[in-house]
């Protein structure tokens, strides 16, 4: 059978070699190719004909192709034949694609490429060996900083005087101490690392804080605080008015960064006040004494919308000035959804932020699955502002999560279009690139390919 490798190769220039032929003979040719020994094999569809889904007329396509100029035809018949000749056995695997000279310039240019990395779903944070070993494949792929995920689901990866330790480490042993291996690891390859406070100011509904303290907790106005998040995962917020919850959560930021060497610290979107929620008896009461008035049951009422972004943005604040008191790295990264949603939804006003020089690092999650909408949300204007003014931008990007692996074509594409713009990339999660989820192109194929992006170290 004829092998067609270097025509996948050839499929990869559709839309570009339509541009200069014109998409008609292209079509054609396609059609035409269609219909050669080639057609018995299993061939990867094209960026262009995802796009531009064929006739099932074919064979009407076939006879157009040889309405045009003889110089058009012979031009479309020599690039196809340069595909054809290499003959390949049934039973070999074929070779990853590797990614184009054009596209790894384009990622030379990024100024992070960067990884979250969690205890769920992943065994990496219980074993010292398979922490060195994820470290060594991030170093040899390119990759410059780590995000550690230090406080979730409740539960911290240290014994803290502010939460309790994760029950699987618990049983793993506390001498393992995820946090500061991966610290030591990432620092002796020179990688920028980051204590990533993913849960925020966001618990379970059963959490032994809640228990303890019901009047922390943010409620709607019928009185439920509990919101689904994740799936179907009851979560509840803690009230970022409260000098309480204040006090814990900058108490719990102090204690990771002073444990291990870090490189300042990063807050998630879920530092946040859901809008939703606002309605608890102490908020009230905090509303009526500076107001005079109750809160709007209108939720997105604007003023009261700006009135508790104020709770959340004097937090923010309070963190800096108490990162400045324990003379610790005031290097604060946010993580949040593009401008609109992040405000509308989670009171998280990082334009504002950025202008009040509350935050010196913004990575906008941008986990939208079709490429022109990933480009829109690039194209956002307080994005574009925060450029202008300065600070840091990097896009987060989903590699893989659950059911739901980006394949490394779009990844690239993906890729190019942040690095067009100046801005670098941190990748959701570390199990998406060439881990557990790396879906059905595979471990090792992932990895190469990682290692064909980034792999010039930025």
């Amino acid at each position: 059978m004829i092998g067609c490798a270097r025509f996948r190769s050839f499929l990869c220039f559709g839309p570009r070699l339509a541009s200069c032929l014109g998409r008609s003979i292209f079509k054609s040719a396609w059609s035409w190719y269609k219909f050669t020994p080639c057609q018995s094999l299993s061939l990867p569809e094209t960026p262009f004909m995802q796009r531009n889904p064929s006739s099932s007329n074919h064979t009407l396509l076939a006879k157009r192709f040889w309405w045009f100029p003889s110089s058009w035809r012979a031009l479309a018949v020599a690039l196809l034949i340069g595909a054809q000749p290499r003959m390949i056995s049934a039973q070999t695997s074929p070779l990853p694609p590797r990614v184009t000279t054009g596209l790894l310039n384009s990622s030379d240019q990024l100024p992070t490429v960067g990884v979250w990395i969690t205890n769920s779903p992943s065994p990496l944070y219980y074993s010292r060996t398979l922490m060195r070993n994820a470290v060594n494949d991030l170093d040899a792929a390119g990759f410059t900083a780590l995000y550690l995920n230090v406080w979730s689901r409740g539960a911290t990866f240290h014994r803290s005087n502010y939460a309790p330790v994760e029950v699987p480490l618990q049983k793993a042993g506390l001498g393992i101490d995820p946090i500061c291996t991966l610290s030591r690891e990432g620092h002796a390859r020179e990688m920028k690392v980051v204590p990533w406070f993913e849960y925020g100011l966001m618990e379970p509904h059963d959490a032994e804080v809640v228990k303890h303290h019901p009047d922390w907790v943010l409620t709607r106005a019928n009185g439920d605080p509990v919101m689904k998040m994740h799936g179907n995962h009851k979560r509840v917020w803690l009230n970022p008015a409260h000098p309480e919850v204040r006090t814990r959560f900058i108490g719990l930021v102090i204690e990771v960064i002073k444990r291990c060497q870090m490189d300042g610290l990063q807050l998630d979107d879920h530092f946040a006040w859901p809008v939703e929620l606002g309605y608890d008896p102490y908020t009230v009461a905090l509303y009526k004494q500076e107001t005079g008035a109750s809160p709007p049951l209108d939720y997105s009422n604007r003023f009261w919308m700006k009135w508790r972004r104020r709770q959340l943005t004097a937090l923010l604040r309070e963190l800096r000035q108490a990162l400045v008191k324990e003379k610790l790295p005031v290097h604060i990264s946010l993580a949040p959804g593009p401008f609109r949603f992040a405000y509308n939804n989670w009171l998280q006003d990082w334009e504002l932020w950025t202008v009040g020089k509350l935050i010196d690092e913004l990575v906008v999650q941008n986990y939208a699955y079709s490429l022109r909408g990933f480009a829109k949300d690039l194209d956002q204007p307080a994005l574009r502002k925060a450029r202008q003014w300065g600070l840091p931008v990097h896009i987060g990007v989903l590699a893989g999560f659950g059911k739901r692996t980006t394949p490394m074509p779009v990844l690239v594409e993906k890729v190019r279009l942040a690095a067009e713009r100046g801005h670098g990339v941190i990748y959701f999660y570390w199990e998406g690139l060439w881990g557990q989820h790396a879906g059905e192109e595979g471990e090792v194929q992932r990895l190469m390919q990682f290692k064909q992006l980034h792999g010039n170290k930025n």
